[in-house]
């Protein structure tokens, strides 16, 4: 079965690329990984033209990998396929990330291919349960489990995957900025904290679409705000290169665990 990657940026496409050989869909206006593959170009006006595409190099599963902006549409490139699709995608855009990317899967599937996700190529890069670098204190997990809290109950309202607590308050809530804008709040607004991220699904999130992922970068960011321990959701939570993750939280003295 033939596959492809449609490509955002970051490292995670060249990881899925690593379970089996795939075409690589590059989007025109996405910064994305050069990578040993066949490519196909596409626009997100141009569906049609992508289907095609995909029919003809054979593809019959797809994956998105990779963090990919919403895109700004220029009608006049707009092919008919993506011109009667319009009104389904503008609306799912007006609503959370998380329905907007339900509504492209069902799109694609519609079409006869099949949707698989990061953990479905790659599940040895999530982590089980327990300590993954350093020691996890009381006051560690009480804060993890105000920010769980929260993002519990953000879920129906589409908006996060990740939340910061310190001392029994949060103080950081991701939104459509995403992860790094909500650190760097965390740094100017609350620094020295001591706090704890933690990154998870939404609840009910379509994992296929969007993993939550942490990298190197993420715990340097974390450790630049203040932050002292990051908690993710075991088996739901992508690691990029491990080694380097723990090697970052032992270098910045942060803990970092997985939990259910």
């Amino acid at each position: 079965m033939a596959r492809a990657i449609i490509a955002g940026s970051g490292v995670l496409p060249g990881l899925l690329l690593q379970a089996g050989p795939a075409h690589v869909v590059r989007l025109a206006g996405v910064e994305s990984e050069p990578l040993d593959a066949p490519d196909i170009p596409a626009r997100f006006e141009q569906f049609g033209a992508l289907f095609a595409d995909l029919r003809a190099a054979g593809v019959e599963e797809l994956a998105f990998a990779g963090a990919l902006s919403r895109p700004a549409f220029d009608p006049s490139l707009m092919d008919p396929e993506t011109m009667a699709l319009m009104p389904r995608v503008a609306g799912a855009m007006a609503q959370g990330d998380d329905t907007l990317l339900r509504t492209i899967a069902a799109i694609f599937e519609e079409q006869g291919f099949r949707v698989v996700g990061a953990l479905d190529l790659r599940p040895d890069l999530v982590a089980a349960e327990g300590p993954i670098s350093g020691d996890a204190s009381d006051a560690h997990l009480r804060d993890a489990a105000r920010a769980r809290s929260v993002l519990d109950a953000l879920g129906p309202l589409d908006v996060g995957q990740g939340a910061v607590a310190a001392k029994g308050q949060v103080i950081g809530i991701e939104t459509l900025q995403g992860t790094d804008a909500m650190l760097r709040f965390v740094g100017m607004s609350q620094p020295g904290s001591g706090g704890v991220l933690v990154k998870r699904p939404k609840p009910g999130q379509d994992l296929r679409m969007d993993t939550p992922v942490i990298g190197p970068a993420t715990v340097m960011k974390a450790a630049e705000a203040g932050l002292s321990g990051i908690e993710i959701a075991a088996g739901s939570v992508l690691i990029l290169d491990r080694d380097a993750v723990e090697a970052a939280c032992e270098a910045s003295g942060i803990a970092l665990w997985a939990a259910p």
